[in-house]
């Protein structure tokens, strides 16, 4: 297999490394109090104070933050601006719709049903009824929102947070995603699938839903359909999981901690295990969420032995040649670079030097909200993409 020379050139022109660079100039704004905090959608029962002229602005002026930052992108990969900033503010607003809607009372805290569903649900109607126009199409970049998000989760990922529960929780969690991971393979692979799709879909289902299938994706070389179709997938069988869940839980009688470590290592998607969790109480939701965490921070891991895999099992040269050192670093995911370094930095360097409390404030009030508006573009550009019939009908239902 003939080795792949470095492109320098793929430093402005890839998603990957872009979304790392303009992750850690947010993180950078935020630790030098240049923005101290991004406005996010509140929950509400008047309709009326939902939407006050202020709120608003401040609404406008995320949007404009994020068109703003993903310029550059859209630059370096020689895309078109002007049809670019044409189409985003149509499929932002869009995310704030669905934003709107999952924090109605009533649907988020009773119903449970997170932005991540009607972000996507909005996508699809449009994609399946009247289709998704040419026009709109440059801003639909579900990979490029995903990624930037996924670095911007890694400041999240503080270890401090994960050994609070011991050693043994980060063994369950190594036996869970291994588990599910295999079982999910041989299944895939017993139904004739692609190893690609198999190695998307087990990703997406043992680590954490939609960030691992594209992390993988990368990692294998996946057709963009099968990223897709995969994170389509799991978004529509979150939504059952996290209404049955709790109910079972309940009814079986599990104390809050274990109910909330089985949600949040069953459940693929971070906003679906804290829906989920917090149905059950404060104690299963910081169970939920910091067993998701836990499984988020292995992320990298899997990215790391899937391009290993890939490169020296599944595609190797006619003559049996094995790949060198460049092509694992070719195949390897660099946002997922950038999400390990935003994890190192935020729970080795800052929590050290400015205290937990101070590193907290962050992310509460920087790099988790942005995320959060950035997952909500990215789930409605998934939408766009997504043709329901495609989804029944891809490789004749076996996935």
């Amino acid at each position: 297999m003939e080795n792949k020379k470095i492109k320098w050139s793929s430093l402005v022109k890839s998603e990957d490394w872009w979304a790392v660079w303009l992750g850690f100039f947010v993180m950078l704004l935020g630790v030098a109090g240049v923005v101290a905090k991004v406005p996010s959608v509140g929950g509400w029962t008047v309709i009326a104070k939902a939407v006050s002229p202020g709120l608003l602005v401040s609404y406008g002026l995320v949007g404009l933050g994020i068109l703003a930052i993903s310029l550059p992108v859209v630059k370096g990969r020689g895309d078109s601006l002007r049809k670019y900033v044409g189409a985003f503010p149509v499929v932002f607003l869009l995310a704030v719709v669905a934003l709107f809607i999952a924090k109605y009372d009533l649907i988020g805290k009773q119903w449970g049903l997170e932005y991540a569903l009607w972000a996507l649900l909005l996508g699809l109607v449009i994609s399946n009824t009247i289709g998704t126009p040419s026009w709109l199409k440059p801003a639909v970049r579900p990979e490029l929102y995903i990624k930037l998000g996924l670095v911007l989760l890694g400041a999240s990922i503080l270890f401090q947070k994960i050994m609070e529960v011991g050693p043994f929780a980060l063994l369950q969690t190594i036996l869970v995603i291994s588990a599910v991971f295999f079982f999910c393979y041989f299944l895939a692979q017993r139904f004739g699938l692609s190893k690609s799709l198999a190695t998307v879909m087990s990703s997406a289902v043992s680590i954490c839903g939609v960030s691992a299938a594209i992390a993988a994706g990368g990692a294998c070389k996946a057709h963009p359909k099968e990223i897709s179709y995969t994170t389509s997938l799991v978004l529509l069988i979150a939504v059952p999981m996290l209404v049955v869940m709790p109910i079972v839980a309940k009814l079986l009688g599990f104390p809050a901690n274990i109910a909330g470590a089985w949600i949040g290592g069953v459940i693929d998607t971070t906003p679906a295990v804290a829906a989920a969790g917090s149905v059950l109480g404060g104690d299963a939701l910081k169970m939920a969420v910091i067993v998701k965490m836990t499984q988020n921070l292995f992320i990298g891991v899997a990215a790391l032995l899937i391009a290993f895999y890939f490169a020296l099992k599944v595609e190797t040269s006619p003559a049996g040649q094995k790949p060198g050192f460049m092509e694992i670093w070719f195949r390897f995911p660099k946002f997922i670079l950038g999400f390990i370094l935003a994890s190192l930095l935020f729970s080795f360097v800052l929590t050290p030097t400015i205290g937990l409390e101070a590193t907290n404030g962050i992310i509460k009030n920087v790099t988790e909200p942005l995320r959060g508006w950035l997952f909500a573009l990215a789930f409605v550009s998934i939408g766009l993409e997504t043709r329901v019939w495609d989804i029944v009908t891809m490789g004749k239902g076996k996935p």
